[in-house]
């Protein structure tokens, strides 16, 4: 199935590119979750309105982006939440989190689409976060997770 991406999808393109995906994954959670709309010939004028608001946003230059990234992994990062006796936390840290922590710490403002989580943050202590900034930079942020 063709379809239009909206936002940026790992591993699939970013907003505005046209792609062939699999049935049952563009019908069952791409278009779903607002990440892609189906194509159609009248759909390709979409296409460009969708790459003009993506420039906006956009990093420009991987000269930027290095300039943000290394501002990012200046920036000390603590995240409080609530956790139990043994360390493990009552749920888990999610990129909405991080980004807002960033913030908190006054650090650049970043997308929650662009922070990575290796894996489930789910204890205390501190933890690396990869940001994507541009297709070719990435910056590393150390998160130390403490009990609130």
């Amino acid at each position: 199935m063709k379809i239009i991406l909206t936002h940026e999808v790992s591993g699939l393109g970013t907003a505005g590119d046209v792609v062939d995906v699999k049935d049952g994954y563009a019908r069952n959670y791409l278009v779903p979750r607002g990440f892609a709309i189906r194509w159609t010939k009248g759909g390709e004028k979409d296409v460009e309105q969708i790459r003009r608001a993506r420039k906006i946003h956009e990093i420009a230059t991987i000269e930027q982006a290095n300039e943000i990234k290394a501002r990012l992994e200046g920036t000390k990062v603590r995240l409080a939440v609530r956790s139990g006796d043994a360390g493990r936390l009552f749920g888990s840290v999610t990129q909405a989190d991080v980004a807002a922590a960033i913030k908190a710490a006054g650090g650049p403002d970043v997308d929650k689409r662009r922070v990575e989580l290796g894996s489930p943050i789910k204890t205390l202590g501190a933890h690396q976060v990869s940001v994507r900034l541009h297709a070719e930079v990435s910056a590393k942020v150390g998160v130390e997770v403490v009990s609130a």
